[in-house]
Protein backbone atom coordinates (compact mmCIF):
# COMPACT_ATOMS: atom_id res chain seq x y z
CA UNK A 1 0.00 0.00 0.00
CA UNK A 2 1.09 3.60 -0.82
CA UNK A 3 1.98 5.74 2.14
CA UNK A 4 0.64 8.52 0.58
CA UNK A 5 -3.03 8.22 2.90
CA UNK A 6 -0.83 7.88 5.77
CA UNK A 7 1.53 10.91 4.98
CA UNK A 8 -1.68 12.64 3.97
CA UNK A 9 -3.17 12.07 7.28
CA UNK A 10 0.00 13.23 8.92
CA UNK A 11 0.52 16.16 7.08
CA UNK A 12 -3.44 16.93 7.69
CA UNK A 13 -2.31 16.70 11.63
CA UNK A 14 0.44 18.99 11.43
CA UNK A 15 -1.17 21.67 9.49
CA UNK A 16 -4.01 21.01 11.87
CA UNK A 17 -1.86 21.89 14.56
CA UNK A 18 0.26 25.00 12.62
CA UNK A 19 -3.95 26.42 11.91
CA UNK A 20 -4.72 26.49 15.51
CA UNK A 21 -1.83 27.80 16.53
CA UNK A 22 -2.15 30.83 13.94
CA UNK A 23 -5.46 31.15 15.06
CA UNK A 24 -5.11 31.09 18.45
CA UNK A 25 -2.11 33.85 17.96
CA UNK A 26 -4.59 35.93 15.65
CA UNK A 27 -8.13 35.88 15.74
CA UNK A 28 -8.03 34.35 19.72
CA UNK A 29 -5.67 37.14 20.20
CA UNK A 30 -8.47 39.29 18.68
CA UNK A 31 -11.20 38.26 21.04
CA UNK A 32 -9.08 38.15 24.18
CA UNK A 33 -8.18 41.68 23.44
CA UNK A 34 -11.78 42.86 23.11
CA UNK A 35 -12.83 40.84 25.86
CA UNK A 36 -10.15 43.18 27.89
CA UNK A 37 -10.70 46.05 26.79
CA UNK A 38 -14.60 45.57 27.39
CA UNK A 39 -14.13 43.95 30.96
CA UNK A 40 -11.40 47.22 31.70
CA UNK A 41 -13.53 49.59 30.52
CA UNK A 42 -16.34 48.87 31.69
CA UNK A 43 -14.47 48.69 35.16
CA UNK A 44 -13.07 52.32 35.45
CA UNK A 45 -16.24 53.37 34.10
CA UNK A 46 -18.19 52.07 36.96
CA UNK A 47 -15.03 53.81 39.14
CA UNK A 48 -15.06 57.41 37.32
CA UNK A 49 -18.80 57.57 37.80
CA UNK A 50 -18.54 56.87 41.72
CA UNK A 51 -15.53 59.54 41.60
CA UNK A 52 -17.97 61.78 39.90
CA UNK A 53 -21.15 61.79 42.34
CA UNK A 54 -18.93 61.55 45.33
CA UNK A 55 -19.93 65.14 47.13
CA UNK A 56 -16.50 66.13 47.84
CA UNK A 57 -15.23 65.58 44.66
CA UNK A 58 -18.15 68.19 43.19
CA UNK A 59 -17.35 70.81 45.80
CA UNK A 60 -13.76 70.74 45.50
CA UNK A 61 -13.50 69.96 41.38
CA UNK A 62 -16.03 73.88 41.82
CA UNK A 63 -13.94 75.51 44.38
CA UNK A 64 -10.62 74.45 42.32
CA UNK A 65 -8.80 73.09 45.65
CA UNK A 66 -8.38 69.22 45.21
CA UNK A 67 -5.43 69.21 48.03
CA UNK A 68 -7.62 67.28 50.54
CA UNK A 69 -9.05 63.97 47.87
CA UNK A 70 -5.63 63.89 46.21
CA UNK A 71 -4.37 61.30 48.39
CA UNK A 72 -7.89 59.11 48.19
CA UNK A 73 -7.72 59.26 44.25
CA UNK A 74 -4.05 58.42 44.02
CA UNK A 75 -4.80 55.16 46.16
CA UNK A 76 -7.35 54.51 44.06
CA UNK A 77 -5.22 55.03 40.73
CA UNK A 78 -2.56 52.77 42.29
CA UNK A 79 -5.29 49.42 42.58
CA UNK A 80 -6.75 50.43 39.67
CA UNK A 81 -3.00 50.61 37.56
CA UNK A 82 -4.68 53.62 35.88
CA UNK A 83 -4.30 57.55 35.83
CA UNK A 84 -6.89 59.54 37.34
CA UNK A 85 -8.13 62.93 36.13
CA UNK A 86 -9.87 65.60 37.42
CA UNK A 87 -11.45 68.04 34.81
CA UNK A 88 -13.27 71.38 34.86
CA UNK A 89 -16.35 72.42 32.97
CA UNK A 90 -13.77 73.87 30.00
CA UNK A 91 -11.57 70.27 30.08
CA UNK A 92 -8.74 71.70 31.91
CA UNK A 93 -6.96 69.04 34.19
CA UNK A 94 -7.40 70.34 37.56
CA UNK A 95 -5.86 67.17 39.02
CA UNK A 96 -3.19 64.18 37.59
CA UNK A 97 -2.77 61.44 40.09
CA UNK A 98 0.56 60.90 38.13
CA UNK A 99 1.95 64.23 38.81
CA UNK A 100 2.38 63.95 42.55
CA UNK A 101 0.26 67.00 43.47
CA UNK A 102 -3.04 68.92 41.64
CA UNK A 103 -1.70 71.58 39.08
CA UNK A 104 -1.28 75.24 40.73
CA UNK A 105 -2.24 76.42 37.25
CA UNK A 106 -4.75 74.42 35.10
CA UNK A 107 -3.26 71.98 32.16
CA UNK A 108 -5.27 73.02 29.17
CA UNK A 109 -6.21 70.70 26.55
CA UNK A 110 -6.20 72.60 23.18
CA UNK A 111 -8.53 70.02 21.32
CA UNK A 112 -11.09 68.54 24.20
CA UNK A 113 -14.29 68.11 22.84
CA UNK A 114 -16.11 65.02 24.91
CA UNK A 115 -19.31 65.63 22.60
CA UNK A 116 -16.70 63.84 20.03
CA UNK A 117 -17.03 60.77 21.74
CA UNK A 118 -20.87 60.24 20.79
CA UNK A 119 -22.87 57.09 22.55
CA UNK A 120 -19.57 55.43 23.76
CA UNK A 121 -18.60 54.98 27.14
CA UNK A 122 -14.71 54.18 26.18
CA UNK A 123 -12.36 55.49 23.65
CA UNK A 124 -8.91 53.89 22.89
CA UNK A 125 -6.23 55.98 21.58
CA UNK A 126 -3.72 59.13 22.71
CA UNK A 127 -7.04 61.32 24.28
CA UNK A 128 -6.84 64.29 22.20
CA UNK A 129 -3.35 64.03 21.63
CA UNK A 130 -2.52 64.31 25.14
CA UNK A 131 -0.36 60.69 25.35
CA UNK A 132 2.50 59.26 23.47
CA UNK A 133 1.05 55.93 23.93
CA UNK A 134 -2.33 54.08 23.52
CA UNK A 135 -4.63 54.17 26.52
CA UNK A 136 -8.27 53.04 27.20
CA UNK A 137 -9.76 56.28 28.43
CA UNK A 138 -13.66 57.23 29.95
CA UNK A 139 -15.06 60.42 31.15
CA UNK A 140 -17.81 60.76 33.61
CA UNK A 141 -19.45 64.16 33.74
CA UNK A 142 -19.63 66.14 38.08
CA UNK A 143 -22.63 67.38 37.69
CA UNK A 144 -24.33 69.94 40.44
CA UNK A 145 -27.76 71.55 39.86
CA UNK A 146 -28.38 69.59 36.39
CA UNK A 147 -25.10 71.65 35.34
CA UNK A 148 -21.42 70.14 34.38
CA UNK A 149 -19.15 71.21 36.79
CA UNK A 150 -16.12 68.92 35.39
CA UNK A 151 -15.15 65.77 34.35
CA UNK A 152 -13.59 62.67 36.00
CA UNK A 153 -11.38 60.92 33.27
CA UNK A 154 -9.50 57.41 34.01
CA UNK A 155 -7.40 56.45 31.70
CA UNK A 156 -5.72 52.66 31.76
CA UNK A 157 -2.87 51.96 29.66
CA UNK A 158 -3.07 49.70 26.90
CA UNK A 159 0.40 48.33 27.58
CA UNK A 160 -0.54 46.63 30.36
CA UNK A 161 -3.96 45.50 28.93
CA UNK A 162 -1.68 43.72 25.97
CA UNK A 163 0.34 42.21 28.74
CA UNK A 164 -2.49 40.57 30.58
CA UNK A 165 -3.50 39.43 26.80
CA UNK A 166 -0.23 37.62 26.78
CA UNK A 167 -0.51 35.76 29.83
CA UNK A 168 -3.82 34.66 28.95
CA UNK A 169 -2.68 33.78 25.32
CA UNK A 170 0.24 32.01 27.15
CA UNK A 171 -1.99 29.84 29.25
CA UNK A 172 -4.20 29.31 25.90
CA UNK A 173 -0.89 28.10 23.73
CA UNK A 174 0.02 25.85 26.69
CA UNK A 175 -3.34 23.99 26.93
CA UNK A 176 -3.24 23.63 23.15
CA UNK A 177 0.19 22.43 23.38
CA UNK A 178 -1.02 19.58 25.51
CA UNK A 179 -3.45 19.00 23.73
CA UNK A 180 -2.08 18.90 20.72
CA UNK A 181 0.66 16.30 22.53
CA UNK A 182 -2.64 14.30 24.09
CA UNK A 183 -3.51 14.02 20.32
CA UNK A 184 -0.17 12.45 19.30
CA UNK A 185 -1.72 9.39 21.26
CA UNK A 186 -4.49 9.40 19.44
CA UNK A 187 -2.23 9.35 16.43
CA UNK A 188 -0.38 6.41 17.81
CA UNK A 189 -3.45 4.45 18.55
CA UNK A 190 -4.56 4.71 14.84
CA UNK A 191 -1.89 3.62 13.56
CA UNK A 192 -1.63 0.84 15.17
CA UNK A 193 -5.60 -0.43 15.86
CA UNK A 194 -5.78 0.76 11.78
CA UNK A 195 -3.04 2.02 9.56
CA UNK A 196 -1.14 -1.15 10.48
CA UNK A 197 -3.81 -3.89 9.62
CA UNK A 198 -4.84 -1.78 6.99
CA UNK A 199 -1.45 -1.85 5.87
CA UNK A 200 -1.34 -5.98 6.75
CA UNK A 201 -5.28 -6.42 4.50
CA UNK A 202 -3.49 -4.61 1.89
CA UNK A 203 -0.37 -6.55 1.33
CA UNK A 204 -3.00 -9.79 1.62
CA UNK A 205 -4.70 -7.89 -1.20
CA UNK A 206 -1.94 -7.88 -3.26
CA UNK A 207 -0.87 -11.55 -2.57
CA UNK A 208 -3.92 -12.29 -3.47
CA UNK A 209 -4.17 -10.92 -6.36
CA UNK A 210 -1.01 -12.17 -7.52
CA UNK A 211 -2.42 -15.82 -7.25
CA UNK A 212 -0.88 -16.68 -3.75
CA UNK A 213 -4.33 -17.56 -2.20
CA UNK A 214 -2.12 -19.63 0.89
CA UNK A 215 -0.93 -16.22 2.40
CA UNK A 216 -2.20 -15.55 5.94
CA UNK A 217 -3.29 -12.05 6.45
CA UNK A 218 -1.46 -11.64 10.60
CA UNK A 219 -3.99 -9.72 11.99
CA UNK A 220 -6.02 -11.10 15.02
CA UNK A 221 -7.44 -8.34 16.57
CA UNK A 222 -10.86 -8.75 17.71
CA UNK A 223 -12.16 -5.63 16.02
CA UNK A 224 -13.73 -4.46 12.46
CA UNK A 225 -9.88 -5.01 10.70
CA UNK A 226 -9.20 -8.10 12.57
CA UNK A 227 -13.01 -9.50 11.02
CA UNK A 228 -12.31 -8.02 7.61
CA UNK A 229 -8.77 -9.71 8.26
CA UNK A 230 -10.59 -13.36 9.49
CA UNK A 231 -13.21 -13.09 6.44
CA UNK A 232 -10.17 -12.08 3.56
CA UNK A 233 -8.56 -15.36 5.02
CA UNK A 234 -11.34 -17.16 4.78
CA UNK A 235 -12.35 -15.98 1.67
CA UNK A 236 -8.71 -16.88 0.36
CA UNK A 237 -8.59 -20.37 1.40
CA UNK A 238 -12.15 -21.07 -0.20
CA UNK A 239 -10.55 -19.43 -3.34
CA UNK A 240 -7.56 -21.80 -3.23
CA UNK A 241 -9.65 -24.96 -2.66
CA UNK A 242 -11.47 -24.09 -5.75
CA UNK A 243 -9.03 -23.63 -7.69
CA UNK A 244 -7.20 -27.28 -6.45
CA UNK A 245 -11.09 -28.41 -7.12
CA UNK A 246 -10.94 -27.15 -10.74
CA UNK A 247 -7.72 -28.21 -11.16
CA UNK A 248 -8.43 -31.85 -9.54
CA UNK A 249 -11.90 -31.60 -11.50
CA UNK A 250 -10.75 -31.17 -15.17
CA UNK A 251 -8.01 -33.91 -14.29
CA UNK A 252 -10.85 -36.56 -13.34
CA UNK A 253 -12.68 -35.41 -16.71
CA UNK A 254 -9.70 -35.76 -18.85
CA UNK A 255 -9.58 -39.27 -17.45
CA UNK A 256 -12.69 -40.36 -17.50
CA UNK A 257 -12.88 -38.86 -21.03
CA UNK A 258 -9.74 -40.47 -22.49
CA UNK A 259 -10.49 -43.99 -21.48
CA UNK A 260 -13.53 -44.67 -23.43
CA UNK A 261 -12.26 -42.63 -26.33
CA UNK A 262 -8.85 -44.58 -26.60
CA UNK A 263 -11.01 -47.89 -26.34
CA UNK A 264 -13.18 -46.57 -28.75
CA UNK A 265 -10.28 -45.56 -31.56
CA UNK A 266 -8.46 -48.46 -30.60
CA UNK A 267 -11.14 -50.92 -31.52
CA UNK A 268 -12.61 -48.98 -34.83
CA UNK A 269 -9.04 -48.54 -35.94
CA UNK A 270 -8.49 -52.19 -35.76
CA UNK A 271 -11.89 -53.06 -37.55
CA UNK A 272 -11.08 -50.56 -39.68
CA UNK A 273 -7.51 -51.84 -40.48
CA UNK A 274 -8.72 -55.79 -40.36
CA UNK A 275 -6.98 -56.79 -37.50
CA UNK A 276 -10.47 -57.24 -35.96
CA UNK A 277 -12.35 -59.92 -38.36
CA UNK A 278 -15.80 -59.58 -39.54
CA UNK A 279 -16.40 -62.49 -37.31
CA UNK A 280 -16.20 -60.36 -33.90
CA UNK A 281 -17.11 -57.25 -35.44
CA UNK A 282 -20.34 -57.28 -33.60
CA UNK A 283 -18.51 -58.10 -29.81
CA UNK A 284 -15.95 -55.15 -30.12
CA UNK A 285 -18.63 -53.09 -32.03
CA UNK A 286 -20.65 -53.93 -28.63
CA UNK A 287 -18.01 -52.61 -26.68
CA UNK A 288 -17.76 -49.45 -28.90
CA UNK A 289 -21.38 -48.84 -27.91
CA UNK A 290 -20.96 -49.23 -24.88
CA UNK A 291 -18.23 -46.93 -24.07
CA UNK A 292 -19.95 -44.98 -25.89
CA UNK A 293 -22.90 -45.26 -23.35
CA UNK A 294 -20.42 -44.17 -20.93
CA UNK A 295 -19.65 -40.99 -22.46
CA UNK A 296 -23.27 -39.98 -23.26
CA UNK A 297 -24.16 -40.94 -18.99
CA UNK A 298 -20.89 -39.11 -17.84
CA UNK A 299 -21.80 -35.89 -20.05
CA UNK A 300 -25.68 -36.20 -18.99
CA UNK A 301 -24.48 -35.92 -15.51
CA UNK A 302 -22.31 -32.62 -15.69
CA UNK A 303 -25.27 -30.96 -17.45
CA UNK A 304 -27.40 -32.41 -14.68
CA UNK A 305 -24.45 -30.78 -12.49
CA UNK A 306 -24.33 -27.36 -14.25
CA UNK A 307 -27.87 -26.65 -14.11
CA UNK A 308 -28.35 -27.48 -10.30
CA UNK A 309 -25.25 -24.58 -10.19
CA UNK A 310 -26.23 -22.12 -12.75
CA UNK A 311 -30.14 -22.21 -12.39
CA UNK A 312 -29.54 -21.10 -8.62
CA UNK A 313 -31.43 -24.20 -7.85
CA UNK A 314 -34.87 -23.16 -8.96
CA UNK A 315 -37.15 -25.86 -7.85
CA UNK A 316 -40.63 -26.94 -8.65
CA UNK A 317 -41.86 -27.41 -5.59
CA UNK A 318 -45.19 -28.99 -4.77
CA UNK A 319 -46.63 -32.11 -2.87
CA UNK A 320 -46.43 -35.58 -4.12
CA UNK A 321 -46.44 -39.18 -2.85
CA UNK A 322 -42.95 -40.31 -1.89
CA UNK A 323 -44.75 -43.79 -1.65
CA UNK A 324 -45.55 -43.81 -5.20
CA UNK A 325 -41.91 -42.25 -6.27
CA UNK A 326 -40.00 -44.88 -4.80
CA UNK A 327 -42.00 -47.76 -6.32
CA UNK A 328 -41.90 -46.66 -9.48
CA UNK A 329 -37.88 -45.76 -9.11
CA UNK A 330 -37.30 -49.56 -7.93
CA UNK A 331 -39.55 -50.73 -10.90
CA UNK A 332 -37.00 -49.17 -13.40
CA UNK A 333 -34.79 -51.89 -11.87
CA UNK A 334 -36.66 -54.68 -12.39
CA UNK A 335 -34.16 -56.30 -15.28
CA UNK A 336 -30.63 -55.16 -13.78
CA UNK A 337 -32.03 -57.16 -10.26
CA UNK A 338 -33.52 -59.91 -11.93
CA UNK A 339 -30.11 -60.51 -13.77
CA UNK A 340 -28.29 -59.92 -10.65
CA UNK A 341 -30.76 -62.07 -8.44
CA UNK A 342 -31.14 -59.15 -6.38
CA UNK A 343 -34.44 -58.10 -3.82
CA UNK A 344 -35.66 -54.73 -3.47
CA UNK A 345 -37.56 -54.65 -0.39
CA UNK A 346 -40.00 -51.66 0.05
CA UNK A 347 -40.71 -50.70 4.11
CA UNK A 348 -43.28 -47.49 3.57
CA UNK A 349 -45.06 -45.74 6.49
CA UNK A 350 -48.73 -45.99 5.56
CA UNK A 351 -50.24 -46.54 1.77
CA UNK A 352 -49.25 -42.98 1.44
CA UNK A 353 -47.05 -40.61 2.59
CA UNK A 354 -46.92 -36.36 1.07
CA UNK A 355 -43.70 -35.24 0.55
CA UNK A 356 -43.35 -31.15 -0.51
CA UNK A 357 -40.37 -31.26 -2.77
CA UNK A 358 -39.18 -30.95 -6.31
CA UNK A 359 -40.51 -34.33 -7.35
CA UNK A 360 -38.33 -34.87 -10.50
CA UNK A 361 -35.27 -33.69 -8.36
CA UNK A 362 -36.09 -36.39 -6.06
CA UNK A 363 -36.59 -39.35 -8.27
CA UNK A 364 -32.93 -38.06 -9.60
CA UNK A 365 -31.91 -38.91 -6.03
CA UNK A 366 -33.66 -42.09 -5.30
CA UNK A 367 -32.43 -43.23 -8.60
CA UNK A 368 -28.82 -42.63 -8.06
CA UNK A 369 -28.76 -43.74 -4.42
CA UNK A 370 -30.80 -47.03 -5.89
CA UNK A 371 -28.59 -47.64 -8.59
CA UNK A 372 -25.36 -47.14 -6.95
CA UNK A 373 -26.39 -49.55 -4.17
CA UNK A 374 -27.44 -52.49 -6.93
CA UNK A 375 -24.00 -51.65 -8.64
CA UNK A 376 -21.71 -52.50 -5.12
CA UNK A 377 -24.11 -55.36 -4.00
CA UNK A 378 -23.19 -58.70 -4.22
CA UNK A 379 -25.71 -61.43 -6.19
CA UNK A 380 -28.62 -63.00 -4.39
CA UNK A 381 -28.31 -59.76 -1.80
CA UNK A 382 -31.44 -57.27 -0.55
CA UNK A 383 -31.60 -53.97 -0.79
CA UNK A 384 -33.76 -51.99 1.80
CA UNK A 385 -35.79 -48.68 1.11
CA UNK A 386 -37.53 -47.87 3.93
CA UNK A 387 -39.78 -44.22 4.91
CA UNK A 388 -40.62 -42.83 8.42
CA UNK A 389 -41.81 -39.71 9.93
CA UNK A 390 -40.13 -37.73 12.47
CA UNK A 391 -41.02 -34.35 14.04
CA UNK A 392 -43.12 -33.25 10.51
CA UNK A 393 -40.27 -34.30 8.01
CA UNK A 394 -39.63 -37.99 6.13
CA UNK A 395 -36.93 -39.88 6.49
CA UNK A 396 -35.74 -42.06 3.40
CA UNK A 397 -33.53 -44.28 3.84
CA UNK A 398 -31.64 -46.27 0.97
CA UNK A 399 -29.50 -49.67 2.76
CA UNK A 400 -27.20 -52.36 0.48
CA UNK A 401 -25.65 -55.54 1.62
CA UNK A 402 -22.37 -54.44 0.03
CA UNK A 403 -18.81 -54.21 1.12
CA UNK A 404 -19.20 -51.06 2.73
CA UNK A 405 -16.77 -48.22 2.59
CA UNK A 406 -13.63 -47.72 4.43
CA UNK A 407 -13.28 -44.56 7.23
CA UNK A 408 -11.05 -42.68 5.50
CA UNK A 409 -12.78 -42.44 2.12
CA UNK A 410 -16.64 -41.69 3.67
CA UNK A 411 -15.95 -38.46 3.64
CA UNK A 412 -14.87 -38.17 0.13
CA UNK A 413 -17.66 -39.88 -1.43
CA UNK A 414 -19.62 -36.75 -2.05
CA UNK A 415 -16.74 -35.34 -3.70
CA UNK A 416 -16.90 -34.98 -7.66
CA UNK A 417 -15.66 -38.20 -9.87
CA UNK A 418 -14.64 -39.90 -6.52
CA UNK A 419 -14.21 -43.47 -6.79
CA UNK A 420 -13.02 -45.78 -4.18
CA UNK A 421 -9.90 -47.75 -5.55
CA UNK A 422 -11.62 -50.82 -4.58
CA UNK A 423 -14.40 -50.09 -6.31
CA UNK A 424 -12.56 -49.11 -9.61
CA UNK A 425 -12.88 -52.54 -11.08
CA UNK A 426 -16.36 -53.13 -10.59
CA UNK A 427 -17.69 -49.97 -11.24
CA UNK A 428 -16.50 -49.73 -15.16
CA UNK A 429 -19.67 -47.91 -16.13
CA UNK A 430 -19.60 -45.66 -13.41
CA UNK A 431 -18.55 -41.47 -13.93
CA UNK A 432 -18.23 -41.02 -9.80
CA UNK A 433 -21.00 -38.09 -10.25
CA UNK A 434 -24.19 -39.60 -9.15
CA UNK A 435 -23.68 -38.76 -5.31
CA UNK A 436 -22.53 -35.72 -6.18
CA UNK A 437 -26.08 -35.23 -7.80
CA UNK A 438 -27.44 -36.47 -4.77
CA UNK A 439 -25.99 -34.22 -2.46
CA UNK A 440 -26.40 -31.15 -4.28
CA UNK A 441 -29.82 -31.67 -4.96
CA UNK A 442 -30.70 -32.41 -1.15
CA UNK A 443 -29.02 -29.19 -0.31
CA UNK A 444 -31.00 -27.21 -2.55
CA UNK A 445 -33.47 -28.28 -0.66
CA UNK A 446 -32.12 -27.76 2.66
CA UNK A 447 -32.05 -30.46 3.86
CA UNK A 448 -29.75 -32.97 5.12
CA UNK A 449 -28.40 -36.69 4.24
CA UNK A 450 -26.08 -38.57 6.15
CA UNK A 451 -24.58 -42.13 5.40
CA UNK A 452 -23.77 -44.87 7.43
CA UNK A 453 -21.27 -47.61 6.20
CA UNK A 454 -19.37 -50.55 7.79
CA UNK A 455 -16.83 -52.29 5.50
CA UNK A 456 -17.88 -56.18 4.43
CA UNK A 457 -21.36 -55.70 6.31
CA UNK A 458 -23.00 -52.35 3.87
CA UNK A 459 -24.31 -48.81 3.34
CA UNK A 460 -27.03 -46.95 4.73
CA UNK A 461 -28.03 -43.48 2.82
CA UNK A 462 -30.64 -41.40 4.61
CA UNK A 463 -31.91 -38.09 3.88
CA UNK A 464 -34.66 -35.99 5.01
CA UNK A 465 -38.23 -34.05 3.21
CA UNK A 466 -40.64 -31.59 4.25
CA UNK A 467 -43.65 -33.50 4.83
CA UNK A 468 -47.01 -32.15 3.51
CA UNK A 469 -49.11 -31.12 6.25
CA UNK A 470 -52.75 -32.44 5.21
CA UNK A 471 -52.80 -34.26 1.49
CA UNK A 472 -56.96 -32.85 1.52
CA UNK A 473 -55.39 -29.90 0.66
CA UNK A 474 -53.77 -31.07 -2.72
Amino acid sequence: MRKTLYLKFILTYAVFGLLGFIAISTIGSRLVQFHLEKRISEQIYREANAISVDNTVRYRAASYNLGNIYNNLSALAVYQNAQIWVMNQRGEVLLDTNQGKPYETPLVLESFDPLTWGSSYYQTGNFFGYFQEPMISVIAPITSDMTIKGYVAIHYPMNRLYQEREQILAIIHVVFFLLFVLSLLMLLLFTCSVYRPLRKITIGAEEYSAGHLDYEIPVYSQDEMGYLAKTLNYMSGELNNSGEYQRKFIANISHDFRSPLTSIKGYLEAIADGTIGPDNQEKYIQIVLNETNRLEKLTESLLTLNNLDVKSRLMHLRAFDINKVIKNTAATFEGTCRNKKISIELILSGAQLYAYADMEQIQQVLYNLLDNAIKFSPNESVITIETTEKNERILVSVKDRGAGVSKENLPKIWDRFFKEDSSRGKDRKGTGLGLSIVKEIINAHKQNIDVISTEGVGTEFIFSLDRMQDSREL
